[in-house]
């Protein structure tokens, strides 16, 4: 049984009929190619005791649970595939238990500390003493941060936004995230200024004038890349006084919403907000929820002290 046909042939349908991204397709040739190399005859041919032992030898290397995890849920993945094609009889997965993992709190950032890091870099989007070069990287790097903190929207789905988004100057907007699914997300007062600020300034540049996206640049894809916002993000945190460790994009989404269901908001709200597909993923949040609560009651309930 040809294991790596068997994996391009999963992933062709990850693509074509479940529309997966293009990093969760690369992050299941990984953990499926690594599978396949540790499995003496295989992945396609494995029994269940085979899997066993290339989990535990995974854990053994040190592996960490969630990892392990993820390697374990593309290889259920996998054989479920194949069995619903008739390429196998069985799954040998169906015993297989998941390690035990924590759920670890989402890293975030304080009301205050995102306060400062935006004021930054407005300040600097406005600094008259900047060069045109770093003026414009200044009115780019305030707009990200400006609408990556307003919308909650994954780094790929805000490098990745059409100009269209600030063109219109709309209150929402449509983006589509995971899975081709579409969401209407908000854009703040700030937010939009922001846009149209770096917008104005991106169009001198002869190089960007013309492109489809909002956030241009000379890459294979042709807008910024995840990598280089996410440094210049830890730039611009040192500037302001935080800790450039304590922040990435992911940070600042959980910010946003974390933010959000402290000041009163829903949590299915939330969820649709996000882009989560299933409400079991926000509720990483609760924790949020529950000092609410806690408040709530200590603040309102006629018999507390």
């Amino acid at each position: 049984m040809n294991s790596a046909a068997r994996i391009e042939a999963f992933l062709e349908m990850m693509s074509a009929e479940r529309g997966a991204a293009e990093n969760t397709l690369s992050s299941y040739r990984r953990d499926l190619e690594d599978a396949s190399a540790g499995i003496g005859g295989g992945l396609a041919a494995a029994t269940s005791a085979d899997i066993r032992a290339y989990l535990d030898d995974i854990a053994a290397r040190g592996f960490a649970a969630t990892s392990q995890a993820r390697k374990l849920s593309a290889i259920r993945q996998f054989f479920k595939f194949l069995y619903a094609e008739g390429l196998r009889g069985d799954n040998p997965t169906g015993t297989l238990d998941s390690p035990r993992k924590g759920r670890p709190l989402p890293k975030t950032m304080s009301e205050a500390d995102t306060g400062r890091l935006l004021d930054r870099a407005a300040q600097e989007a406005i600094d008259p003493s900047l060069n045109d070069g770093d003026r414009l990287a200044a009115l780019r790097l305030h707009a990200l941060v400006e609408v990556l903190y307003a919308t909650g929207l994954r780094v790929s789905e805000l490098v990745g936004l059409p100009v269209t988004v600030a063109q219109r100057d709309d209150r929402f907007f449509m983006v589509r995230g995971k899975g081709n699914k579409e969401r209407m997300v908000p854009l703040s007062a700030k937010a939009r200024t922001a846009m149209r600020a770096w917008l104005a300034a991106r169009a001198a540049v002869p190089a960007f004038a013309d492109s489809p996206f909002l956030f241009p640049a000379a890459s294979d894809s042709g807008y910024l890349s995840r990598q280089v916002f996410a440094r210049e993000l830890k730039g611009l945190a040192a500037r302001a006084g935080i800790a450039a460790a304590k922040i990435s994009p992911h940070v600042l989404r959980h910010a946003f919403a974390s933010h959000l269901l402290q000041n009163g908001a829903d949590l299915r709200a939330v969820q649709q907000l996000l882009g989560h597909a299933d409400i079991s993923t926000t509720q990483i949040y609760t924790h949020v929820l529950e000092e609410r609560l806690v408040r709530l009651v200590n603040d309102h309930h006629p018999l507390a002290d």
